[in-house]
């Protein structure tokens, strides 16, 4: 069974408070007609800091795409590196151990991907698989644990790299004024996160059982509108309500494995603002301290769109994780409206180092 070891998660160092974002609403938009609706739905995000790779005087300016995406690119390289070297310390495993690296990514763009950056500057070998998912959204944090399950069950002895980069705030378009855009602007944050999956051995949540859903005809709900200035967010006003149509998928899944979903024993959810977390508290009918995780990450970062998941996952981690065979899920949402799911059972491993060294003859065929 692949096991999802402890993320490692990394954010930038400028702050923005949720005080500094309602007045800079007001001072820019102070003669907008539906400012007042727009101050009250950031304020009820729950979000009291967020971190940003430019401090803010830059970031409200809009140097054109171009300069935008080398931002992107550089930041990228320069942050990158340690949170994978951290991944990949706390699952007790080598560059030369990994099989695949899943970078997923929406706020910017790279061809080659990041991932072939990686290997050449990281030392991973020349054979490793490449996966880079950038259209997925703040769904692609699931995918992408999914993503390498699925890798980890078709080559038993391999191990996976997950690396989710976001900077939301490179996405900012002074000119983009419907009260969706003003939302957004409060709600989403920058970070940095990173995870192997090991496919034999390992502490962290073991991987049984995952699938996807998609809601039809919802595709204009969450969109980039892809114009010269770069990628224009759209979020449609039905989008808090998506749990309701979500939650059975949940359900589903969770019946599939025989387990009820109203009973596990950890909950790691993207949260994509206050009310998902709120209406999955009814819909799946647990307690809101379920939760705590997901709800600790919007606070703190904001939403940092595919992160999220491996954020709150690592805070599971560091309150000391759970009982060895716990169940647990792990849940993220987004463009589509797509989730992308997945349910097992926390596995608290003995072994040590050693175990790097497994023969690469067996690892996935080059």
């Amino acid at each position: 069974m692949a096991t999802l070891c402890k993320p490692s998660v990394s954010v930038p160092e400028h702050v923005i408070t949720m005080e500094e974002t309602l007045e800079l609403a007001r001072s820019r938009h102070h003669d907008h007609p539906q400012l007042p609706l727009a101050l009250r739905l950031i304020e009820n995000t729950g979000v009291r800091t967020r971190r940003i790779v430019q401090p803010i005087e830059e970031t409200l300016k809009h140097p054109g795409f171009e300069d935008r995406n080398k931002i992107y690119e550089a930041e990228a390289k320069a942050r990158v590196p340690a949170v994978v070297r951290e991944a990949l310390d706390h699952a007790e495993v080598l560059p030369s151990d990994i099989d695949v690296i899943i970078y997923v990514s929406c706020t910017g763009f790279m061809m080659p991907s990041m991932t072939a950056w990686l290997i050449n500057e990281m030392g991973f070998p020349s054979t490793t698989r490449q996966i880079p998912i950038a259209q997925l959204g703040c769904a692609a944090g699931g995918a992408a644990v999914n993503r390498a399950h699925d890798f980890c069950t078709a080559y038993p002895e391999a191990n996976a790299l997950i690396v989710a980069c976001e900077f939301c705030s490179l996405c900012y378009q002074p000119t983009d004024l419907g009260v969706g855009s003003l939302l957004s602007n409060g709600l989403f944050g920058d970070g940095i996160a990173a995870a192997v999956v090991r496919g034999q051995g390992g502490t962290g949540m073991r991987l049984e059982r995952n699938s996807s859903y998609l809601i039809p005809k919802t595709t204009d709900w969450i969109s980039y509108d892809v114009r010269a200035t770069g990628f224009h967010f759209l979020l449609d006003k039905r989008v808090p309500g998506t749990m309701e149509p979500l939650a059975p998928a949940l359900h589903d899944l969770a019946r599939a494995h025989s387990w009820n979903a109203s009973e596990l024993d950890f909950y790691i959810i993207h949260a994509g603002g206050p009310r998902i977390l709120d209406d999955l508290t009814k819909y799946l009918r647990v307690e809101p301290h379920a939760f705590r995780f997901s709800r600790a990450t919007l606070t703190e970062y904001g939403n940092i769109a595919s992160a999220v998941v491996l954020d709150a996952l690592r805070r599971l981690f560091e309150e000391g994780g759970v009982e060895d065979g716990a169940r647990g899920m792990l849940a993220g949402f987004g463009p589509g409206i797509t989730a992308e799911m997945s349910v097992g059972t926390w596995q608290v491993d003995g072994g040590d180092r050693a175990r790097r060294t497994t023969a690469r003859a067996v690892r996935a065929p080059a």
